[in-house]
């Protein structure tokens, strides 16, 4: 019987290349597109066939998705906002309709997006504003697509987890804007890969938004103060009365050695609690859920594995 083929976009980020891996040890056939594919054959994970293209053009789309039954949208659009002549909402906006019109075209029966959280009840940023109208891009399109939503997914390779270890690793007093009593469910990125697996042929996701968190429930600073344990670092703290989003961004992005303009959208989403308020995807789909330390404690092996941390 031939393999489900599958498409994953974002192949060669953080979550993307955890998810292949996984991917591929049930045997599927994938596909990768990257718009760093250097050409048809390469480019991309060992045992993926990579397809050079793009979302927010449309360039490579119809090839890529020929033949897949299930599609992952992994595609986030804020750090090129500027080569595109608009702001990243226009970006992932248009990316996610000529995914949808593409993935419709050659009749995929289903995509599987990631997504963020959403604050209940609360004023929701321009991020998770975008974040939510791409959902709506693609369901609509799709009535078959599954949605999951999470905050922090705790590996080596996230950038949002990197941040909140650089910060630690390289600020000897630590700042505590107002922003860091909000409180979170942060993700194993393991469990992410398996509830993104389970989320491509569970019969009972078709149509829905699953919030995906971790079992925790922990503020940002309470984040902050669990990675230092964790690095063997102490590290004071002193508490601020306001938070500056767009200058603390940019300081924060220029100490941790990131992108402004990845890092001031993420901080200026940290206006509320992010916390579930859909249905949690680790029930529906039947995936275990790992605590906050161990995730924290794997991911900080994986990444000394490469690269030793100053702190630690």
């Amino acid at each position: 019987m031939r393999a489900m083929r599958i498409l994953v976009t974002g192949v060669t980020g953080s979550v993307g290349g955890s998810l292949v891996p996984r991917l591929l040890r049930d045997g599927l056939e994938l596909v990768g597109l990257s718009r760093r594919a250097a050409d048809e054959g390469g480019g991309g994970p060992p045992d993926v066939a990579m397809v050079a293209g793009d979302a927010l053009t449309g360039e490579g789309l119809q090839r890529a998705l020929e033949g897949v039954e299930v599609a992952y949208y992994l595609i986030h659009s804020m750090e090129r906002a500027s080569a595109c002549g608009g702001g990243f909402a226009d970006a992932e906006r248009r990316s996610a309709e000529h995914f949808a019109h593409a993935a419709r075209a050659a009749g995929v029966g289903r995509v599987v997006y990631l997504g963020g959280l959403v604050p209940g009840g609360e004023r929701v940023s321009a991020h998770l504003s975008s974040r939510l109208a791409v959902e709506d891009v693609l369901l609509d399109a799709l009535p078959d697509s599954v949605a999951l939503r999470a905050s922090i997914v705790i590996g080596a390779r996230s950038r949002s987890f990197r941040f909140l270890v650089r910060l630690v690793e390289r600020v000897p007093v630590m700042p505590l804007p107002p922003w860091t009593r909000f409180r979170t469910q942060p993700i194993d990125g393991r469990d992410m890969a398996e509830l993104l697996a389970a989320a491509a042929t569970s019969p009972v996701a078709g149509g829905r938004s699953l919030d995906a968190v971790g079992p925790d429930i922990l503020s940002y600073g309470e984040m902050i103060d669990r990675i230092s344990h964790h690095m063997l670092v102490w590290r004071p703290s002193v508490g601020l009365p306001v938070s500056l989003t767009a200058v603390s961004s940019r300081v924060a992005a220029a100490i941790v050695g990131e992108d402004p303009a990845l890092i001031e959208p993420l901080m200026g989403s940290l206006g509320s609690d992010l916390l579930p308020r859909e249905e949690q995807a680790g029930p529906v789909l039947g995936v275990g859920l790992r605590s906050f330390d161990r995730a924290v404690e794997r991911a900080l092996r994986e990444w000394e594995a490469d690269e030793e941390l100053a702190a630690r």
